[in-house]
């Protein structure tokens, strides 16, 4: 049993995965900066298991002071989920995505390089395949990026892999995200991005709630079932889940990996919107619009490789997820403000 630190571990995937590492007998703690998060998690996070985890304010450019956190606090592994992440964004804030993303991965390497920490879990992404892959996307696809957060995550892989022939005792994985979707069933903790939400599921969860008049879909001519575009959405359970079998096989000493979580099962825009209106029993408004540059037909995972290496297999369904989804959202319309 270990003491995990989990850098923006107050964020909406950090936290589902601090709930499972307690759940397991480690002892996760939280570092953040509340940039995108609040630190109302941890109490919500206590009623779910019971802990109440340790959370330190800090920003992971502050490299002396992460050092100390990793020696005083006895660490043995990061997950490092710190980053910025609203592709739109990046495209208008692109030194803030590179300063934060990019030299917020350096920060950490160099701390753990001083304390002698030698293992680490990349929150990584399935932008990294850039627009040109075939579906299924399999970890050794070429990688590339269409904008800059993409870019950081490519940047990311490649800054971790690079240090660790320079480090022969350093061990990663990268776990690359399809659609993280869903919250936990008992509806404490979920995701309530700041402004106006960048993924589908989150923009469908506000019009659900009355919070947003009426989604945009856009395209409905692509070579799918029903002409909307279709992504792989894994369960944010699934998904934290996932990091915990990640840190156990490092810190059992196995060789560094790269993984996809995902289902490995495309679900089109219209049928998510439909499995939600049927969990929650609203109506979901919405208005046919343009493609978007950049947006291809069709995105997913090849998960034989995670199953190979961890055992990991997704066990919620499109349905769970928008249960869960909507049990988060109508419980509280206003984020972690609502506690």
């Amino acid at each position: 049993m270990a003491n995990i630190l989990l850098t923006g571990g107050t964020g909406y995937i950090g936290a589902h995965t601090a709930v499972f590492l307690i759940e397991s007998g480690h002892t996760p703690i939280l570092l953040d900066n509340f940039c995108n998060s609040s630190p109302k998690v941890a109490q919500r996070i206590e009623q779910i298991t019971g802990v109440l985890p340790k959370v330190i304010e800090m920003d992971v450019l502050d490299t002396t002071a992460l050092t100390e956190v990793l020696k005083t606090e006895h660490i043995e592994a990061i997950i490092h989920f710190a980053a910025l992440k609203a592709v739109g964004e990046s495209v208008e804030k692109p030194l803030a995505y590179y300063q934060n993303n990019v030299t917020g991965t350096l920060s950490v390497l160099d701390a753990m390089q001083r304390a002698g920490v030698h293992h680490i879990v990349l929150s990584s992404s399935a932008t990294v395949y850039g627009e040109k892959g075939v579906p299924p996307m399999r970890e050794d696809a070429p990688l590339s990026a269409t904008n800059p957060y993409g870019q950081t995550k490519v940047m990311m892989e490649q800054i971790i892999r690079d240090v660790a022939v320079a480090q022969k005792d350093l061990r990663y994985a990268m776990l690359r995200y399809f659609n993280p979707v869903g919250a936990h069933p008992s509806g404490l903790i979920g995701e309530h991005p700041r402004g106006i939400p960048n993924n589908l599921m989150p923009y469908i969860q506000q019009v659900a709630v009355g919070l947003r008049e009426r989604l945009s879909v856009f395209g409905n001519d692509y070579p799918t079932a029903d002409g909307t575009g279709e992504r792989d959405y894994i369960h944010v359970m699934d998904l934290a889940r996932g990091h915990v079998l990640a840190v156990a096989r490092l810190l059992a000493g196995n060789d560094s990996f790269t993984v996809n979580l995902g289902t490995g099962q495309p679900v089109t825009v219209l049928q998510m919107i439909h499995a939600f209106e049927q969990a929650s029993g609203q109506t979901i408004a919405h208005t046919i619009a343009p493609r978007r540059a950049g947006d291809v037909a069709s995105v997913y995972a090849d998960p034989n490789l995670a199953k190979q290496l961890l055992n990991f297999t997704t066990e919620y369904s499109v349905n769970d997820m928008c249960r869960d989804a909507w049990v988060w959202q109508s419980r509280n319309p206003n984020g972690y403000e609502d506690a």
